[in-house]
């Protein structure tokens, strides 16, 4: 039996744009993420497609090409759990170096202090082992290491997991440095829609591995087209929030309660939705919403 973690996802990220991903644990955000990179673990694989950059199929690629050509040198990503990630045995200089050694390219310790002191971090960080170092410092760590070749697009899934809020903020306002004056491209992959909404353009909900609604920040806050992304906007506990609840939700009825069932036939979200109609039991078509934006559901069918 065949089951499509991602199925029929289609975004475009422009340079210097960041977008977010956002959606429930188990909807396929990391898989998208991973098949990004060609990082699939067996038994999972990816079946069809294409990944253009730079108007080049870089799916077609052979692994080796693409660990030569675009892993880390144009696309790296920090990973779920980051600041875990460090190897505990190495000291964070030799971990760092591995990534030249790597990558054939020749080590460069002025770049890595130039980046460290960017992330403020202190030189004598290079001579510690990661448990030495607070979680906020490990996953700035990370953040740097995914900086070392210069990458155009940076993956950042949920870079915040584990940390307090303030860490949180801090981690949240260097990939805004990075957006703003390096150009950089972020996609930022998190189930906490206030967080990415303080850095992303744009927004995909995912739902069941498909992206049921993209449209800019605002308009998926404010203006939220597809049940599933009303529903999430709308269950957003934080009291500061409650001005979107309201917007989004004006009779102040309780807060959906979702069974977790999934249509296999159809829209995904049929069982769920409080729209259903006989159509949604056929896959549903991507409906054009604003400048860049679109929306799965017939009930936008024209």
């Amino acid at each position: 039996m065949t089951i499509r973690a991602v199925d029929n996802v289609s975004f475009c990220l422009n340079t210097g744009e960041s977008f977010g991903i956002a959606g429930e644990s188990g909807c396929g955000k990391s898989t998208l993420a991973s098949a990004i990179l060609k990082n699939i673990g067996y038994p999972g694989k990816i079946e069809s497609g294409s990944i253009f950059f730079n108007d080049e199929d870089i799916s077609k690629l052979s692994d080796k090409d693409f660990s030569l050509k675009i892993r880390w040198k144009k696309i790296s990503m920090i990973f779920q759990g980051a600041m875990n990630s460090l190897d505990p045995v190495y000291k964070i200089k030799s971990q760092i170096n591995g990534i030249f050694l790597a990558h054939r390219e020749k080590e460069n310790l002025e770049k890595v202090l130039k980046i460290f002191e960017d992330f403020e971090l202190d030189k004598s960080i290079l001579d510690k082992y990661p448990h030495e170092l607070s979680g906020g410092m490990k996953q700035r760590i990370i953040i740097a290491m995914a900086l070392l070749l210069d990458p155009e697009v940076i993956i950042a899934d949920e870079p915040t997991t584990a940390l307090d809020v303030l860490i949180q903020a801090q981690i949240i306002n260097l990939l805004k440095k990075l957006k703003k004056e390096k150009q950089i491209s972020i996609i930022l992959i998190s189930h906490d829609i206030p967080l990415i909404a303080q850095l992303v353009d744009k927004i995909g909900i995912m739902y069941a591995g498909e992206l049921v609604e993209i449209n800019s920040t605002k308009e998926i806050i404010f203006n939220p087209k597809h049940p599933y992304t009303k529903s999430l906007i709308s269950s957003i506990p934080d009291i500061k929030a409650e001005f979107i609840v309201k917007k989004v939700n004006p009779s102040g009825r309780k807060l959906p309660i979702l069974n977790g069932k999934i249509n296999s036939n159809g829209c995904k979200y049929y069982s769920e939705c409080e729209h259903a109609m006989k159509k949604c039991k056929n896959n549903p078509p991507d409906y054009k919403i604003g400048k860049d934006g679109y929306v799965k559901c017939w009930l936008y069918e024209e």
